[in-house]
């Protein structure tokens, strides 16, 4: 019991530090590490952060997405591996369970449908594909194996935060580390913009950030 506890304070205070940055902040504090290239937020200005419970399925196989939901606890992140294809593996009856569940958001390497019940619903969903059609539930692939999305690898339990810019994943072995740089890189670009409200160019004002450097 001591050791779920602990779990869930380490989980919640690292949400909070990566709730306070945008996906550009740890780019550029992660010495400009890509986002998942391809992926992008259904609903303009939807955010996602939490842990991710992954699934590798089938283009158009929906069962192994489906039964991920039951694995799937609150505040976690559903990350999908489609094979970056058609036919959809994802719509509006998983995002209603999904929702109920207090899943904190969607990550496919693949196609999703339903989007206009999904946007009605708030879900912050992000995909690389988007279509009407829907395939089988062949219940080919796995839940919480690693996966490849984007030419990069993500294990379950890595961290996601996801924004209008894409989704960054964080090994959680970093994550405390790279959260911290994100938000010293958020308070230096405030500093600047500061700066700037004061009358600086942005020129100069990269100009003695260098000379400090």
């Amino acid at each position: 019991m001591t050791e779920i506890t602990k779990e869930s304070d380490r989980a919640a205070a690292i949400r909070a530090k990566l709730d306070q940055v945008s996906t550009a902040n740890v780019s550029d504090a992660w010495s400009r590490h890509p986002s998942l290239h391809g992926i992008r937020a259904l609903i303009p200005g939807s955010r996602a952060c939490g842990q991710a419970v992954t699934v590798r399925t089938c283009p158009g196989d929906y069962q192994k997405p489906v039964a991920a939901i039951d694995v799937c606890k609150a505040g976690e992140v559903l990350v999908f591996d489609a094979g970056n294809s058609y036919p959809a593996i994802w719509g509006e009856l998983a995002t209603h369970c999904a929702m109920y569940k207090g899943i904190a958001g969607l990550i496919v390497w693949g196609a999703i449908r339903d989007t206009t019940d999904i946007t009605e619903a708030g879900f912050p969903a992000f995909s690389s594909l988007v279509c009407a059609d829907a395939g089988e539930p062949d219940g080919l692939g796995a839940i919480n194996v690693p996966i490849t999305i984007a030419g990069q690898t993500v294990h379950p339990g890595d961290w996601v935060l996801a924004d209008d810019d894409g989704v960054m994943v964080i090994p959680d072995a970093q994550v405390e580390e790279i959260a911290e740089a994100a938000i010293a890189v958020f308070k230096k670009e405030t500093g600047m913009r500061l700066q700037i409200d004061a009358g600086a160019s942005l020129a100069e004002v990269n100009y003695h950030l260098s000379q400090k450097s």
